[in-house]
């Protein structure tokens, strides 16, 4: 019941980068557009950002490996894992670390243009952009979230391989009626509508219970004289069977 709740938390995150990250950078770089001031100590701003690209940096390569192994975890490509993949969470790390390495980046770009124009004008217009980049950084992130919150289906192609392997078994003659649900990373529900083959079915049950023991008691039972004894066995028989097919659909579902 809780396998979604990591999905609550990715969420909030990417709206408080929203409205706190992305709104307040934009306004305050707007702000001073107009009124903007060369930067105190722009040696030591320099070197903070230097040191925050170095953490930030680090940080990035860990969620770029973890974003590999859940690709390779689930056979795709880095691409389709950032923007289908089943575990949005390592995906939002690695974002937020991108657009920060990124933003640092460019107010270091923003602090050389001002130490080499002298127009302090640059320093809003790179709070700007970096703003910008982290409400498209929000934006992504919430739809990311979105989805998986709202019980997305699997895709297409994860869902043509199921659909496959239910079929390839002799048991089931036709599917109708297919849906999934995402309920967490690498884990979803998939419900059918299946008609099982009888005589498969029956095939199977008689090769693992043995001919010969029910050929014998319905013989047995055709010769009394009292019809109790072979509605007993065709009764017995019958449960049996119908134990079989709960038994089919559970290995389904599993």
């Amino acid at each position: 019941g809780y396998s979604k709740e990591r999905f609550v938390w990715s969420l909030i995150s990417a709206v408080g980068i929203f409205c706190l990250g992305s709104g307040a950078t934009i306004v305050n770089g707007v702000q001073n557009l107009w009124s903007s001031q060369p930067p105190e100590n722009i040696h030591y701003a320099a070197l903070v950002i230097g040191g925050s690209i170095l953490i930030e940096g680090a940080s990035l390569l860990v969620a770029i490996k973890a974003v590999k192994k859940g690709a390779a975890t689930e056979g795709m490509s880095i691409r389709d894992y950032i923007w289908r993949g089943h575990d949005p969470t390592s995906v939002a790390v690695m974002t937020e670390d991108g657009a920060a390495v990124t933003g640092l980046a460019i107010a270091a770009a923003s602090l050389v243009a001002v130490q080499m124009t002298g127009n302090p004008i640059y320093d809003p217009i790179g709070s700007i952009i970096v703003g910008n980049l982290l409400g498209m950084v929000a934006i992504f992130l919430i739809q990311r979230n979105r989805h998986a919150l709202i019980g997305r289906a699997i895709d297409d192609h994860d869902m043509q391989r199921v659909l496959e392997f239910l079929k390839s078994d002799p048991v089931v003659d036709s599917l109708y009626d297919c849906k999934s649900e995402v309920i967490g990373p690498g884990f979803f529900r998939f419900k059918a509508e299946i008609d099982f083959n009888g005589v498969v079915l029956v095939q199977n049950y008689l090769e693992r219970t043995g001919r010969g023991v029910w050929a014998k008691q319905f013989r047995e039972a055709s010769l009394s004289k009292d019809d109790a004894e072979l509605r007993r066995v065709m009764a017995e028989y019958g449960m049996q069977y119908v134990a079989l097919v709960a038994i089919c659909m559970l290995v389904i579902m599993v």
